[in-house]
């Protein structure tokens, strides 16, 4: 590939395209030597069940990036989640990636996507623009994790993820909020014996239950517990890695998840906590909207507590080291990236932010420049929770292929009802992963 910079444009070229024809999804598209033309409109590809993104960006168009739109008109639109991936390996075979787009289903599209060179470096670019602080920390750190080191997609969210709990059921019952995994447990005993249900958990889709094991690996075996799976250096069925499944599987066997929780779907366990039924539930924070609606809410705000997954006596991993992801990430192509799509790209990260939090009530992976006024309590300590984290780490499947995820979650609620053995539920995973 060669790239081509002047004072009026960045414009990038691709060797050759794959394909024998040119999909007009967009006026990004070149012709049939493989050379794009430079844009016309700032075009945004996006999943159709997802609409808070692109309500986002055609605000911005109207009011903070309206001078980019001027040079450079946003133009949405939108693909079915099922058939995205193909769509965007259809576009990139042909050249017509367009400006910007949700990234794929899963983080090994947007790699494959860079490995062949058609993706913008984002960390590159928001330094020469002098944004680099748009990006906060932890969602940086999240991006690393996701993409093998490299930052080349945005965070149109940023969820962090931990234990939820009820402060008026703990503090009727003498419990201080855990801090390692022995207190953890410690809690659940005096709630289970309180006859209160010590874990509100949706085992009918599993990863609820994963959550929790993963979290057990980071914590006992350091951020990097996963990635070693996914490099081959370690495997799941490893003693230090069924430990964390058994760890998970001994909640299930003391009854602290309930009955029947293969049988609870998500509003299930959701409305278990809120009608106080539960007394804690781990769940990202994408869970606020739920909490801030009163209708929702019968324990109310003011009494929910968040802390972080707990520290594993002797672990290698530390607390303050939070379970996150970034939401529906965007990328943008490098075959259609001159100095208008770099006006947008610093007006994105300078504006998103504030504007997502206050229209949408989302918090992303940026900063919000602008400050928002009238947060739910909950949402403001969740936003200093976010801005005090420098390192995050995955969720347990976030690594893994489709094939591997699926049978991980398939199996969560049989591990915590006995079913299958912590040994069997780790090597049916490993026994999946590419």
């Amino acid at each position: 590939m060669t790239t081509a910079r002047t004072k009026a444009s960045r414009l990038a070229f691709f060797g050759a395209a794959i394909g024998v024809t040119t999909l007009a999804l967009t006026s990004c598209a070149g012709g049939g030597s493989g050379e794009a033309a430079a844009p016309s409109e700032f075009s945004y590809l996006s999943f159709a069940e997802n609409t808070s993104i692109q309500d986002t960006l055609t605000t911005l168009s109207e009011d903070s990036c309206a001078d980019e739109n001027d040079a450079l008109p946003l133009k949405v639109s939108t693909q079915p989640q099922a058939s995205y991936d193909q769509q965007l390996q259809l576009l990139a075979g042909q050249n017509a990636l367009p400006s910007v787009f949700a990234s794929g289903n899963s983080p090994q599209v947007a790699k494959d996507l860079q490995t062949g060179d058609k993706l913008v470096d984002i960390a590159a670019e928001l330094d020469e623009l002098g944004a680099a602080d748009d990006i906060l920390p932890a969602a940086r750190s999240t991006i690393e994790a996701l993409y093998g080191g490299e930052v080349f997609v945005l965070p149109t969210e940023l969820n962090v993820e931990g234990i939820w709990y009820n402060k008026a059921l703990f503090a009727e019952l003498g419990i201080e909020e855990p801090t390692t995994w022995d207190e953890l447990t410690g809690a659940a005993a005096t709630l289970n014996d309180a006859g209160v249900i010590p874990f509100s958990a949706d085992g009918q889709d599993g990863w609820p239950l994963t959550r929790l094991v993963g979290n057990y690996l980071y914590r006992s075996l350091g951020p990097d517990a996963l990635q070693k799976v996914a490099d081959g250096d370690a495997e799941l069925t490893d003693p230090e890695y069924v430990e964390a499944a058994a760890a998970v599987a001994e909640l299930g066997a003391a009854g602290y998840f309930g009955p029947s929780v293969g049988s609870i779907d998500y509003m299930t366990a959701v409305n278990q906590f809120l009608t106080g039924q539960a007394g804690m539930f781990y769940m990202g924070s994408w869970i606020l909207a739920n909490f801030n609606d009163e209708a929702q809410n019968q324990i109310g705000a003011e009494n929910i507590g968040f802390m972080p997954f707990p520290e594993v006596e002797g672990g290698a991993g530390s607390s303050d080291q939070l379970a996150a992801n970034v939401g529906v990430p965007l990328a943008m192509s490098q075959a259609t990236f001159d100095d208008d799509t770099a006006a947008w790209l610093g007006c994105i990260a300078e504006n998103f932010g504030s504007e997502s939090l206050g229209s949408q009530g989302v918090i992303t992976g940026f900063a919000t420049n602008t400050p928002v006024d009238g947060l739910p309590p909950l949402t403001e300590m969740i936003q200093e929770k976010i801005a005090a984290t420098e390192q995050s780490v995955l969720w347990f499947e976030a690594l893994f292929d489709a094939k591997a995820a699926t049978t991980s979650q398939s199996n969560a609620s049989q591990l915590v009802t006995g079913a299958i053995t912590p040994e069997e539920f780790m090597g049916l995973v490993q026994a999946d992963l590419k």
